[in-house]
């Protein structure tokens, strides 16, 4: 198995989320509308590394939020996007905050593949019209 198929299933398990939430779109706009998310709170925290992981996980989900196509490629390749573009911010949480060597490491391997698939899903929705 390639060393990026598990990269990929994430992302289609995050997209298939995000179907979801389009289902859930009557919902005066809150997909979430009838879920009790107090379990699944971000934690409050002055630690700066935490403040850093909350904001880019933030980010990464309001910009998989994406108008789905109903073209599975390309909403796909739209929605993995943000969500390498999550990891590779992930990962900078770890450069600027991180101890170990060994997970340094990872998040530098992290930010070199996920920048590389993000410029072949760009590439490949430029070349087809999207």
């Amino acid at each position: 198995m390639h060393k990026l198929t598990p990269v990929f299933i994430a992302g289609a398990l995050a997209i298939s989320g995000g179907l979801a939430i389009a289902e859930n779109q009557g919902n005066g706009g809150d997909p979430m509308q009838g879920h009790n998310m107090s379990d699944h709170a971000m934690p409050v925290s002055d630690n700066p590394a935490t403040e850093a992981f909350v904001a880019a996980n933030g980010r990464m989900h309001k910009d998989m939020t994406i108008a789905f196509s109903g073209d599975a490629d390309i909403d796909f390749m739209r929605g993995m996007i943000p969500h390498h573009q999550g990891a590779i911010d992930m990962a900078k949480v770890v450069l600027e905050h991180g101890k170990d060597p060994q997970v340094r490491k990872l998040a530098e391997e992290v930010i070199k593949a996920q920048e590389g698939e993000i410029a072949t899903m760009k590439t490949w929705l430029s070349d087809h019209g999207k």
